[in-house]
């Protein structure tokens, strides 16, 4: 990846935070943004430097940046990335395209409505045009949500939350996440025992009671 100018935080720093916010730094900013979606890395911090420049300066907006930005804080759920970058980001902007749909999109993941989110991608394919690896950022975050939610899943719906996954790619998931299926085209995520881990709780509670005095016992 091409080198970042370090924006301030970190023990490398030795540069005053308010640096990154310097709209001399905007384009380098925004060429670290298309390094990122290129070679499939993430920097939240010089990206929400980005969206903060837009709106100190609303001259220089960018709805291309701000759309791979988007994007990439997508391939960072469950994190709150985007709710974050979505945030900075002024509502009439929020209405242009490609803004619109990546929104709606990351509404149908963050409600884990999985299907309809591939439908729609599909739709709009030319969003991930320069997006390295967005898919199966994606399928991972999926493969998050079932493995605390399901300890049973049909084999079918599972390829329908991935994507429509052929059977051989379907198996490429499950063997990264240690799921098996059976004869019944059931898959096994986890076992009840497995999710839930029970707790010993240990209170210790002292009782001071000062009408007691000493040599006296409580009837």
């Amino acid at each position: 990846m091409s080198p970042m100018p370090h924006t301030g935080t970190g023990p490398r720093s030795s540069r005053p935070p308010l640096w990154r916010y310097n709209p001399e730094n905007l384009a380098t900013l925004e060429r670290y943004v298309e390094t990122q979606a290129k070679e499939n890395a993430y920097d939240l911090e010089a990206n929400l430097a980005v969206l903060k420049l837009y709106q100190f300066n609303p001259a220089f907006f960018q709805t291309t940046v701000t759309a791979q930005i988007l994007l990439k804080a997508l391939t960072n759920l469950p994190h709150t990335d985007f709710t974050l970058c979505k945030c900075m980001i002024d509502q009439a902007h929020q209405e242009e395209r490609p803004i619109r749909q990546i929104l709606y999109l990351g509404d149908l993941l963050e409600t884990c409505h999985f299907q309809a989110f591939w439908q729609a991608l599909d739709e709009n394919m030319d969003l991930l045009e320069g997006i390295t690896g967005f898919e199966d950022s994606v399928r991972k975050f999926i493969c998050h949500v079932v493995g605390i939610t399901y300890q049973h899943i049909d084999r079918w719906l599972l390829a329908e939350m991935l994507g429509d996954l052929t059977d051989g790619q379907l198996k490429v998931w499950m063997s990264k996440y240690g799921w098996s299926a059976d004869e019944s085209g059931q898959i096994f995520i986890c076992s009840q025992e497995e999710s839930i881990k029970p707790k010993n709780i240990v209170e210790k509670i002292d009782f001071d009671i000062p009408w007691f005095s000493q040599g006296e016992t409580a009837v």
